[in-house]
């Protein structure tokens, strides 16, 4: 993966508007700090293989970025992104990585299914 360039970013959303798609989305902090410290909160999110379509894709921000997806009857967004690519099957993969490099936040979307 790379550092986003938001440019670059914006032009692959808009590669996936209007077609189905398939979402993975998953955000996690409690793998890396519950067990360090019993009174951390640990909370997450996931979500693999929901598929819908969007009328419009958007990143913001400064960095880390924040991308929402607009659909006909709502959003979806990911927020803490910092690194992203194209894989070789097409799929548009988004990150976010802690300074310690470990991942916090993952958006990504594919054409086809995500392998279990």
């Amino acid at each position: 993966m790379k550092p986003i360039i938001p440019d670059q970013v914006q032009e692959a959303l808009e590669e996936f508007a209007g077609s189905p798609v398939f979402i993975h989305l998953e955000t996690t902090n409690g793998a890396y700090a519950s067990h360090n410290d019993k009174n951390f909160f640990s909370a997450g999110a996931f979500i693999r293989n929901a598929q819908l379509q969007f009328i419009h894709g958007r990143i913001a921000g400064e960095g880390p970025y924040r991308i929402g997806l607009e659909t006909e009857i709502g959003w979806l967004y990911g927020e803490g992104l910092t690194d992203w690519e194209i894989d070789e099957e097409g799929r548009l993969l988004l990150a976010g990585h802690d300074p310690d490099g470990r991942l916090a936040v993952a958006l990504e979307l594919s054409t086809t299914p995500f392998r279990k």
